[in-house]
């Protein structure tokens, strides 16, 4: 029987190519999953569709509607996710594998749903900073803010992560507003077809947020333009072609690239036998290369260790590595699968090939090898392999990368050969320093992080919940330097920005309130005769304001705060030191107080819309108060953001204290939750 061809999803449609196509092998048993091909794909149309469908259809929503919508579609896949095991173990993977890629991917979804409602405004625009004063007189400002770009972000991904690697680029790409066509690696697609396949079922996402490219990319990149992206992982030769590509040159299009590396792993000289750190880095270097078969591009491929030490890893990890249980994901005792195919086999062992021409194979046998469960010339099964290279004057180690269950222990001498050696990678995206040594992690972090994206210091005190070496975490960017491939995926907000435009904007405050959705200093206040706090989020308004006071400062005050809080400083306690201080000359009000009696005059008191004061952002002390200053306070409505599913948002108030004499004594903002509506109480009587 003849396998199905895998089908690509284009302009709202699933499409089969007419060819026979090019089979994909299940990775343990050899056998035909699918059959591959994008031949007579409409490539120009899957990419108009994606501008002119999914584009406009994903800006008409605001961060926080397609923060909802990730969500949802996070907890229907992770509900989902058992027939994506399953799936899974025909690409060769275990379960712990398994875990790694589909709840990792389905989890980055949760992850930016959760970022973008709590840190993104329920808006289409993010302003970046505070207004740029260009002017003497207030009445001109600059405004930096981020727009979504108008094209289409194209995925190019490797066959390793065939889950999370298109979930972790699409997750922030579609908080951003920019639809997504995906092109997974060829060998493991069909798991990626099954998970866009249950997206496009689901009917959550608008039509044309995401698109499938099933088989060759061929005609995706000339029709590129300047709004588009190109998000690309796997090797980096193949980063370089595709960034040197004459559309993304000529229209400037945005490329990003996370290539393989060369990590390191590095045991600190503190860290001997006795110590937890040594059985931490050789837990970690044995999971590194056995997870995933070695196939991350973060996997540890050089383990730097003390010279004196050398001699106790290899032997310790050698003890480890020979409980290691290679064959089909699901049989009884397995604990490390098959690699995706035969070929990438093969490219393992060319690499292992070249390593051996200058270190020495200490572990593992490419020829002597047993499998449980399959057959071991059928299926892409290899021992884990670990080297150790005493030459340090080869380049070998730190130019050629076997992408399997692969490492090489080189020996160094001293912190700062460490820092050269991890350099000699050309360009890390993790490297780890295993230390409880507070001199030895700084002295590492300080020297290698130029070469690094992550750096891991790993220790006794944070094993417990430390994620691991190869582990990028939806929060920290991933990427890397050089070799890495110079770009940089995830990192919370920071991978939503990477999908919009930066815009400096100048005008008056006036506009500049309007277009950002933000009070800015200078821009009309409005006073009704209604305090702001009896206003609903309903209601109020930006720019809805009032002002009150005076209230005169006393002595008398000052002592009695100091003495009822007990900060009895000398600049409000001690009238010859606080005369000799030169930021003072006398006794001044604390700065507390200030604030505390801001509160007193700005508060209304009943109970009202206002359910909550949870904070102050940007507080600032900028003129000494001293006895006999009368205080006025301005509280106006700055910013306001409903919550979606709640009865209540956020709303951020701009405060400003001044003297007598109009000068700003304090300036802050005060964070308030506000309910949506309110009714009064009914009278009881």
């Amino acid at each position: 029987m003849t396998a199905p061809m895998l089908p690509s999803y284009v302009a709202g449609r699933w499409y089969t190519a007419p060819d026979e196509g090019a089979p994909i092998a299940d990775a343990v048993t050899g056998e035909t999953v699918v059959r591959v091909s994008s031949a007579g794909l409409d490539v120009p149309g899957m990419l108009d569709h994606a501008r002119s469908v999914g584009g406009p259809a994903l800006r008409e929503l605001t961060f926080h509607q397609r923060a909802a919508l990730l969500k949802q579609l996070g907890l229907r896949l992770m509900a989902e996710k058992d027939a994506f095991y399953a799936l899974s173990r025909r690409t060769g993977c275990t379960d712990r594998d398994t875990a790694v890629d589909v709840d990792g991917g389905f989890g980055t979804l949760l992850s930016y749903a959760s970022k973008a409602r709590r840190e993104l405004p329920d808006d289409t625009v993010v302003l970046d900073g505070a207004p740029e004063p260009l002017g003497r007189g207030g009445t001109f400002l600059g405004q930096h803010l981020y727009t979504p770009l108008r094209g289409v972000a194209v995925q190019v991904n490797a066959f390793n992560f065939p889950v999370w690697g298109f979930l972790e680029k699409f997750a922030p790409a579609f908080i951003a507003g920019v639809p997504t066509v995906v092109k997974p690696g060829s060998q493991t697609a069909y798991l990626t077809e099954a998970v866009v396949r249950s997206i496009v079922d689901s009917g959550l996402l608008p039509e044309g947020s995401v698109q499938l490219l099933a088989g060759s990319a061929a005609g995706v990149l000339d029709g590129l333009a300047g709004q588009d992206l190109v998000f690309f992982t796997g090797s980096a030769s193949t980063a370089r072609k595709l960034r040197s590509h004459p559309a993304v040159v000529a229209n400037s299009v945005r490329f990003n690239a996370e290539a393989d590396s060369l990590n390191c792993a590095v045991l600190g000289p503190d860290a001997t036998p006795d110590t937890p750190e040594f059985g931490l880095f050789v837990d970690q270097l044995v999971t590194e290369m056995t997870v995933k078969a070695g196939q991350k591009c973060t996997a540890i491929r050089r383990a730097l260790v003390p010279r004196e030490l050398a001699d106790d890893v290899v032997e310790a990890t050698r003890a480890k590595l020979a409980e290691v249980v290679v064959g089909a994901p699901g049989a009884e005792g397995v604990t490390m699968g098959a690699l995706a195919s035969l070929d990438q086999r093969q490219e393992v062992l060319r690499a292992v090939k070249a390593l051996r021409g200058v270190a020495d194979l200490v572990a593992g046998d490419p020829d002597d090898f047993s499998v449980v469960g399959a057959d071991r010339d059928r299926g892409a099964f290899l021992p884990p392999m670990l080297l150790r290279c005493d030459d340090l004057s080869a380049g070998e180690p730190h130019d050629v990368e076997a992408f399997g269950p692969v490492s090489t222990v080189l020996p160094y001498d001293g912190v700062a050969h460490a820092v050269e050696l991890a350099a000699r990678g050309q360009g890390s995206l993790v490297g780890s320093i295993v230390t409880h040594d507070p001199a030895v992690a700084r002295e590492f972090v300080l020297g290698a992080a130029h070469a690094h994206g992550r750096v891991l210091v790993l220790d006794r005190d944070d094993a417990g919940e430390n994620t691991g070496h190869g582990s990028p975490l939806p929060v920290l960017v991933h990427g890397g330097p050089g070799r890495a491939g110079g770009g940089e995926e995830l990192g919370g907000i920071r991978g939503v920005l990477h999908h919009m435009q930066r815009t400096a904007v100048q005008g008056s405050p006036d506009m500049l309130t309007t277009i950002g959705r933000r009070w800015v200093t200078g821009a009309a206040r409005t006073d009704d005769g209604v305090h702001p706090f009896r206003k609903s989020l309903a209601e109020l308004r930006i720019g809805d304001s009032v002002t009150a006071g005076p209230r005169a400062v006393t002595l008398a005050d000052i002592e009695h705060f100091a003495e009822f809080t007990g900060d009895t400083f000398y600049a409000h306690m001690d009238e010859a030191a606080a005369a000799a201080n030169p930021l003072f000359g006398g006794r001044v009000a604390h700065g507390y107080l200030i604030v505390s009696w801001a509160a007193g005059l700005f508060v209304d008191p009943d109970p009202g819309p206002v359910l909550a004061n949870y904070g102050v952002d940007n507080l600032r002390f900028l003129t000494p108060v001293k006895p006999g200053a009368e205080l006025t306070v301005t509280l106006t409505a700055k910013q306001i953001t409903p919550r979606g599913g709640a009865d209540h948002g956020e709303v951020r108030w701009d405060a400003v204290v001044v003297d007598g004499d109009g000068q700003p004594v304090a300036t802050y903002d005060v964070l308030t939750m506000v309910a949506k509506t309110w009714a009064p109480a009914a009278d009881p009587s």
